[in-house]
């Protein structure tokens, strides 16, 4: 089930959560709404695995997608402030 139609939250909301609140959500998602969020904040990044396979001959793995996620957060934040 894809969090991003059942929840209430909007992609970027997570920026505006505390970090505590962001873990958790980032640890309930699936690789497949990791890849739909950072596919939405960073246009320009290679996260699919279609698009992956092609110019990079592998895919992200769930763990890194969540590494990424929070990078972007925490740069996203530091941006903002």
């Amino acid at each position: 089930m894809n969090f991003w139609k059942t929840s209430e939250y909007m992609y970027q909301n997570f920026v505006d959560l505390s970090e505590e609140k962001v873990v958790l959500l980032i640890n309930a998602l699936s690789r497949e709404d990791i890849i739909e969020w950072l596919s939405w904040n960073d246009h320009n990044g290679i996260y699919d695995d279609e698009r992956s396979l092609k110019e990079l001959g592998n895919i992200m793995s769930r763990e890194q997608g969540i590494e990424i996620m929070i990078r972007q957060i925490e740069e996203s934040r530091t941006v903002n402030i």
